[in-house]
């Protein structure tokens, strides 16, 4: 399984500067996870970053074949499981 990047995620992970590191544990190992409402098909995976205060980060993203696709990344200050 490989994690393909939108350009979109890539250029949020430059201005909110995070870590691919932190995309890939929240997506392989989530504190919990939510379908999104807005977009068929997409799960919000969420999970607490200590590298960045404790604070969450919530990845949306799709299944492509084997591989998953990330949409967006960000922290989450509203995030409750």
């Amino acid at each position: 399984m490989a994690l393909i990047l939108t350009k979109h995620v890539q250029s949020e992970m430059i201005r909110r500067r995070l870590q691919l590191e932190w995309i890939e544990r929240t997506v392989n190992a989530p504190d919990w996870t939510r379908p999104d409402p807005l977009r068929s098909g997409v799960t919000r995976s969420f999970r607490r970053i200590p590298e960045i205060g404790g604070r969450v980060l919530r990845v949306a993203h799709r299944p492509s074949g084997a591989d998953i696709v990330i949409i967006t990344a960000h922290p989450d200050r509203n995030a409750k499981p």
